[in-house]
């Protein structure tokens, strides 16, 4: 997949107003649409021309875009670095309306510069999902009172906050248009709960700390979705953990109790005599909290001491005499 420049496909500097991409879509619009256009590659051009405003005219995912676009150029490989869109405010769906909060995610038939189900490129997917934003708007009739719109942000966290919970204080950023029809972020910040045991994916629910409501009416919620940030030592499966434990050869051949981290401290570990590199020793409990509680699985991973001596040569060459019968090959020649 290769990265897209949106800004070169409408002719429009990076600077540009919402009003001034506007007029550089239409402009081009007419020039490729398949209809009139006498352009041999005008249906390719005018699809290209189409998805680039439907990207840069909604100043949402125009922000979210531009954060990747300050480090990519037209036709470099690319795929969305992990974890690209944390901390970038939308409006649109929580997660009770069954999209998760993506940025910018149209219902399947819903028409859009492509028409019904169009069909965006793998480029514009990954980064917004299939179509545009819906208007989520929740409406009255007669003109009364509105309720504010639901927000949404994808937050990292660290998974100790994830195992024992925490307060903590996020910075959020929101693209906003301000007096002269550019795209700017403004930020706020904003004290959350992380309750122990929260999952990844999982959303946390602000009441009231999303847009404000017309006439009187609440404002929307604000729902965060929880991404961990790497841990140097533990990895995530769900609501278990588990990480790498490295032990000398005879503490696997020989058997040993050794001490193992887990996210509430050390403890001592039997490991039991004959274990293989790879064994995986449960630590029941010891994962993620919650109702059920995720385990904690230590991966053995046999360390070698380094030949740095001539008595550390000796070593391993008696070693090597005492088990010259063993072929650590034997399977691959059967």
């Amino acid at each position: 997949m290769e990265f897209k420049d949106y800004y070169a496909t409408l002719g429009i500097e990076r600077t540009a107003t919402q009003d001034q991409v506007k007029r550089a879509y239409r402009k081009l619009a007419r020039k490729y649409h398949p209809d009139v256009s006498k352009e041999p590659d005008a249906e390719a051009r005018f699809k290209a021309v189409a998805e680039a405003h439907e990207a840069l005219i909604d100043t949402e995912r125009r922000a979210a875009y531009d954060t990747i676009a300050q480090r990519h150029a037209s036709g470099q490989p690319f795929e969305p670095p992990p974890g690209w869109d944390s901390g970038f405010e939308f409006s649109g769906r929580g997660p009770a309306d069954g999209d998760g909060g993506r940025p910018g995610r149209r219902a399947r038939g819903q028409a859009g510069p492509f028409g019904a189900d169009a069909d965006f490129s793998d480029f514009f997917e990954s980064l917004f999902g299939r179509g545009g934003q819906e208007d989520l708007h929740r409406r009255s009739s007669g003109g009364g009172p509105v309720q504010g719109r639901d927000h949404h942000a994808k937050v990292a966290i660290g998974l100790l906050d994830a195992c024992q919970g925490a307060q903590r204080m996020i910075s959020l950023q929101m693209p906003v248009v301000d007096a002269a029809g550019r795209t700017t972020l403004q930020e706020r910040q904003l004290e959350v709960h992380i309750p122990p045991g929260v999952r990844e994916g999982q959303h946390l629910r602000l009441t009231g700390q999303g847009a404000p409501g017309q006439g009187g009416a609440p404002a929307g919620d604000l729902y965060l979705e929880v991404q961990f940030l790497p841990h140097p030592v533990f990895r995530v499966m769900g609501a278990d953990l588990s990480f790498d434990l490295p032990v000398a050869p005879w503490e696997a051949a020989l058997g040993a109790t050794v001490t193992a981290p887990t996210p509430d401290g050390s403890v001592a570990l039997n490991v039991p005599a004959g274990s293989p590199q790879g064994r995986r020793l449960r630590l029941k409990g010891k994962g993620l909290p919650g109702k059920v509680p995720g385990d904690l699985y230590a991966v053995l991973t046999i360390a070698l001491p380094k030949a740095a001596s001539a008595s550390d040569q000796e070593a391993y060459g008696a070693f090597a005499r005492a088990f010259a019968a063993y072929n650590p090959r034997a399977a691959l020649e059967a």
